[in-house]
């Protein structure tokens, strides 16, 4: 991870320039989006979109809990959001609001669904200033390295990476190991030399159907197989840490990342973030995470949350400004279907950002 974007710094006024930007709302509305991810579970997100000023702006709330997004669409809310705003006192005005029909499961799911308002409203202040992000922030996009996100079945064997190495020899992987990984299976992937991410998913409360419990003897297995990979959420136990110290410095974090606080507050210093701006919520948060980041010299990458629509595009956008030649977990959604496609645009992405707005072209 080459952190090249560290070098520089994002102004100290970011958020004082994004936050004056004015934004005319006249109304709101949602389009459902769902997609078939296996025989059992059904990916759904929705787009929200706010109307003004003769625009009409994207963003997308990738709140993770299917009947959350169920009862979204089904409620039909008459949200207050019309008003002549800056981002500022849009976000506040937002601060006030009941954005869930019903309460979600957890507090922190809010931030989804936060994310895919404020996305919009930065999206619709751009377009009625006829300006591109890149220009609000004073930065220049480049071309986007991307990892292939895998999570391997409950019998896990190697053929998905062999068929997608495949069709396109030069892909690299970001892969959930999990207890049913074998030492044949451990070596095999090991050997293709295409993995740069391990994400152990111990952070993930008990309940959560991607939770892989701390495993003394699977982390043992991968970091010894993996010297060069980063290693994602580690469950952080006294049995694990003694696993983990010897590669201390290929730990990143994800999960517990929503403010400034959260990253000083991490066993130690971190070398890489896994930075997800759905996760954060805000803007404002987003800018923090960004700016105290480039100064402390952390490596960024961008996640991924199941994008089905224009969010995805919006953080390739935002890789393409911060972070563009790490491993990021923003791959087009092609790469989330169980056949890629030969056609699936490969890595790096050429940057290709609106003239206007919060978007790619």
């Amino acid at each position: 991870m080459t952190g090249q974007e560290t070098k520089s710094t994002l102004t100290a006024s970011a958020w004082t320039l994004a936050a004056a930007l004015p934004v005319a709302i006249d109304s709101y509305s949602i389009t459902p989006l769902a997609q078939p991810v296996s025989a059992t579970y059904t990916r759904r997100t929705t787009v929200i979109h706010l109307h003004g000023g003769g625009e009409e702006s994207v963003g997308e709330d990738v709140t993770p809990t299917e009947p959350d997004q169920l009862a979204f669409w089904q409620a039909e809310l008459s949200l207050p959001l019309a008003g002549d705003w800056t981002l500022a006192s849009f976000a506040a005005h937002l601060d006030t609001l009941d954005l869930f029909p019903a309460a979600p499961p957890h507090p922190s799911l809010r931030s989804f669904r936060r994310w895919g308002f404020e996305s919009a409203a930065l999206d619709l202040a751009l377009l009625q200033a006829g300006r591109p992000l890149a220009d609000l922030l004073g930065r220049s996009s480049r071309p986007v390295t991307f990892v292939n996100s895998l999570r391997l079945s409950d019998a896990p064997t190697i053929e998905p990476i062999r068929s997608r190495l495949a069709l396109m020899p030069g892909l690299r992987f970001k892969l959930d190991p999990t207890s049913a990984w074998g030492d044949r299976l451990i070596a095999e992937l090991a050997a293709t030399g295409a993995v740069d991410t391990l994400d152990l998913k111990g952070l993930y409360p008990p309940q959560a159907p991607i939770a892989q419990p701390a495993d003394p003897d699977l982390y043992r297995r991968v970091v010894a197989a993996f010297p060069e990979c980063w290693f994602e959420d580690p469950a952080w136990t006294p049995e694990t840490e003694e696993i983990l110290r010897s590669s201390r410095d290929r730990i990143t974090w994800d999960f517990p990342i929503r403010t400034v606080d959260d990253i000083e507050n991490l066993p130690y210093p971190p070398r890489a973030l896994n930075i997800k701006p759905a996760r954060i919520g805000t803007l404002h948060g987003l800018l923090d995470i960004y700016a105290h980041c480039l100064r402390s010299g952390i490596a960024m990458y961008g996640g991924g949350m199941g994008e089905l629509g224009p969010g995805r595009p919006q953080i390739q956008l935002l890789a393409s400004l911060f972070h563009p030649d790490t491993p990021n977990d923003v791959a087009p959604v092609q790469y989330n279907r169980s056949e890629l496609s030969p056609q699936a645009p490969a890595s790096p992405l050429v940057p290709t950002p609106a003239t206007n707005g919060f978007r790619w072209q």
